[in-house]
């Protein structure tokens, strides 16, 4: 045993030390540490600055984290912008694009997510996220919902045909009730919601669709009042 150590050790917890500091301190293991601390009781003035302590610390490291999300995230947007130029000539981009802008969620979330009832969309948006936006396959993620008057039984088996996505990969079909009694076209499959769960692919569709405003010389609402504004 590092007695040395251990003296030195035990003096810095009863001056009301953390276990962080005292290791940096005495440069033992935190295993040894914890053995030989472990009966020694911090008055409650002690306790609470420990308390105090690790507060400020968390509280640095999800400041650190926050910060560096949104460096990552303003670098993937830009770089989207300056992409939208490259691909603005391929149908398949440009149209996906501007169905993900009218039909596509846009939360703070930052979910990709496309969901509609037309076959033919999500057929096209199917091989938008493939060839334009490479995602694997194993990331999406479907969802089927249906109306209790329209309920087709076979709703998932359609779905997964039109995708080509592993049922395996459905969420369980969700379904709507309703108080109406009347059964309304059996054969309804409802709509179906193509999910991916990637952030990064979230921020650098933004991009693609600031670089479509820009190559539109389209302003957004809020620049345009502001130059109305400035410029009376």
């Amino acid at each position: 045993m590092k007695f040395q150590e251990k003296i030195k050790a035990v003096k810095l917890r009863k001056m009301g030390f953390s276990y962080s500091r005292i290791i940096k301190e005495v440069k033992v293991s935190k295993a040894s540490i914890s053995l030989w601390l472990r009966d020694i009781e911090l008055t409650s003035k002690q306790k609470k600055k420990l308390l105090k302590g690790r507060e400020k610390s968390r509280y640095a490291g999800a400041k650190a984290k926050q910060t560096q999300r949104i460096k990552i995230t303003e670098e993937i947007i830009i770089a989207g912008k300056k992409e939208f130029t490259l691909l603005v000539k391929k149908p398949l981009f440009l149209s996906g694009l501007l169905l993900y802008w009218a039909e596509g969620d846009k939360n703070r979330s930052e979910r990709v997510k496309f969901t509609n009832s037309d076959e033919t969309m999500i057929i096209l948006m199917m091989r938008w996220f493939r060839e334009i936006c490479n995602t694997p396959e194993e990331k999406f993620r479907i969802s089927v919902h249906v109306h209790n008057l329209h309920r087709n039984l076979n709703a998932k088996d359609y779905w997964a045909k039109i995708t080509n996505v592993s049922k395996k990969q459905f969420y369980k079909i969700y379904v709507k009730q309703s108080t109406l009694q009347q059964r309304r076209n059996i054969l309804y499959n409802g709509t179906c919601g193509i999910t991916v769960h990637n952030k990064n692919l979230f921020r650098k569709i933004v991009g693609w669709r600031l670089g479509l405003l820009d190559y539109f010389k389209i302003l957004p609402v809020v620049q345009r009042t502001e130059r109305r504004t400035s410029n009376p």
